[in-house]
């Protein structure tokens, strides 16, 4: 697992970023964080494409020294998390104000709405009302990608239908590589989700998910030259392990 940036990730040109020291995965035998004491936390698992989002948001902030992070292991939680910090037992949570929120796509943009940084989301009206409308679909595409690999499923027509849909929506505008042309919100949404089954599909299924896509492939190349996405990414065969072992941790990460 690598170490994640410590200041926002130019999209090219500049030199990585300095590394953070991360957190051991605390687990059932680990005592709880002071919660409530005033300091933001980020509840977060390691290899949790969820919680990577909300870690990456974090990272492009450059919200290191604001937001602590905490990483729970899922494989083994620790039974203070449900009881003490988020009642549904799932990460990634946000501890900020002495409350506690959830769920992905909502906390990554209240992160980016409540802290300073780099803006995620344009002002330009068309582009924050596609914006909307990608993050609301980034769910659909999840469960798209991943119900075939649960189900020990060939590639669907929907896997394709969901892939080509993304294709035609990074040509949406023309003005940089990403869906609203710029890094934003709309991006961190699916791409901790690509990275996995760009993995899983090419070594389970034979199947490359960018290959006739070239609006995708270009995406990921991009999103490989932001540090505080990539150092927030998985070994790949870890990845690989993971889906090997029948994706064993979907009740606790993955999608049903």
């Amino acid at each position: 697992m690598a170490a994640a940036a410590a200041g926002p990730g130019p999209a090219s040109g500049s030199a990585p970023a300095a590394k953070e020291a991360l957190p051991p995965a605390l687990g059932s035998t680990s005592q709880p964080p002071p919660v409530f004491d005033g300091t933001t936390r980020l509840y977060i698992c390691y290899f949790c494409p969820f919680a990577q989002r909300a870690w990456v948001t974090r990272n492009f902030k450059g919200l290191q020294d604001k937001i602590e992070l905490v990483a729970i292991d899922l494989q083994d939680k620790p039974a203070w998390y449900k009881e003490k910090v988020y009642t549904q037992g799932t990460v990634p949570s946000l501890e900020h104000n002495n409350e506690i929120r959830g769920e992905s796509l909502d906390l990554i943009r209240y992160i980016d709405s409540n802290f300073d940084g780099p803006a995620l989301l344009p002002e330009d009206a068309a582009k924050r009302h596609f914006a909307d409308e990608l993050i609301s679909y980034a769910d659909a595409f999840t469960k798209a990608l991943y119900s075939p690999l649960m189900a020990h499923a060939d590639v669907s027509d929907e896997v394709v239908a969901a892939l080509d849909k993304l294709e035609a929506a990074l040509s949406k505008f023309n003005d940089g590589p990403f869906f609203l042309g710029q890094f934003s919100l709309a991006d961190i949404a699916y791409v901790t989700i690509l990275e996995r089954v760009q993995i899983y599909y090419s070594h389970l299924r034979n199947y490359d998910i960018a290959k006739g896509r070239p609006n995708l492939e270009k995406f990921i190349e991009e999103m490989n030259k932001i540090d505080a996405y990539t150092q927030t990414k998985n070994d790949p065969l870890f990845l690989l392990d993971l889906a090997k072992n029948h994706l064993k941790v979907s009740d606790r990460c993955f999608p049903e």
